[in-house]
């Protein structure tokens, strides 16, 4: 990873900056034996943000970490034959207060978050929130749910929408805006998502979800551009100022994240919320910037906690 990478992603960079301010976490990673996972774990502990704790099969990962040039005899090292055997001590490791985050590693997402819903759940719901620097926009993105939750109801929607408010305002966003996303504008019995976004827009005015302002039914065009939103006499104090899209379900939000990356030039750092502790879910195809700001998400979520 050059200067240039980070320099070139001064709100992400603001993250980075902020974590490595506090000593290091320690990090559970869940079945280690992975190279991008392991390069990106390395980086973070480099940086000062991580100790990693790496579980898996030892000989492999200790294989890999020779590979990859690096000196594991400082590393934490548990060893678990199978996914569910690492999840469970990653699990156990947040018990014992001895990890304050988790990392997937060469594991199944749901084999992971299993034993999380099961023992570490302290909110309504566990959710994913895609942090997002756009070059074409003007501050951060927050994109819910792109991981997790694969086809929310209203309820469910509320509290994923709680949960990145949460996050945006423990990173700085005083009262985030918010956009409920659906295909069109307009409510339309026959789309439910557009039923679901004007309810979620009306219980924000009676409080029932807090410290936010949120607007829907709300296409994207409406939601990032004010003029696009002039053009169709959609009166919006979200439009064009928006800080969270919340999509309709796990395969909208996750088909925007990526047409975001790849076609505009995003970088996205990805952490799930609403249990005990942060969970970095990364992925292969994560740039090195990427990975480090989900390291610094993990602390700094751990080292500020989530504001009510």
């Amino acid at each position: 990873m050059s200067a240039d990478d980070i320099q070139s992603r001064p709100l992400l960079r603001a993250f980075i900056d902020r974590a490595q301010q506090f000593p290091p976490i320690h990090v559970a990673v869940v079945n280690a034996e992975e190279a991008h996972v392991l390069q990106g774990m390395m980086e973070a502990r480099d940086a000062g943000l991580i100790e990693p704790i790496l579980i898996g099969d030892i000989a492999a990962i200790d294989a890999l970490c020779k590979e990859m040039g690096f000196d594991a005899k400082d590393l934490r090292l548990i060893e678990a034959r199978t996914e569910e055997q690492a999840a469970e001590a990653g699990v156990a490791l947040v018990q014992k207060e001895e990890a304050s985050a988790l990392a997937k590693g060469w594991i199944h997402t749901d084999a992971l978050m299993h034993p999380v819903l099961e023992t570490l759940r302290v909110g309504q719901r566990v959710s994913h929130v895609f942090v997002a620097e756009v070059p074409s926009y003007s501050k951060l993105l927050f994109i819910t749910d792109a991981a997790i939750n694969i086809s929310p109801d209203l309820g469910i929607k509320a509290a994923i929408l709680q949960n990145a408010i949460d996050l945006a305002r423990l990173l700085g966003v005083e009262t985030p805006k918010a956009a409920a996303l659906s295909a069109v504008e307009v409510v339309k019995p026959a789309i439910r998502s557009t039923l679901d976004a004007a309810c979620l827009s009306k219980m924000a005015e009676r409080g029932q979800i807090r410290h936010a302002v949120v607007d829907g039914p709300l296409a994207f065009d409406n939601a990032i551009s004010a003029e696009a939103a002039h053009i169709k006499h959609i009166r919006s104090p979200v439009s064009g100022e928006v800080d969270i899209l919340l999509a309709p379900d796990l395969n909208a939000a996750n088909i925007l994240a990526k047409d975001l990356e790849y076609l505009a030039g995003a970088t996205l750092a990805g952490i799930v919320v609403g249990a005990r502790v942060p969970i970095m879910l990364p992925s292969r195809s994560d740039p090195p910037v990427a990975r480090l700001v989900a390291a610094a998400l993990a602390v700094l979520i751990h080292r500020m906690g989530q504001r009510p």
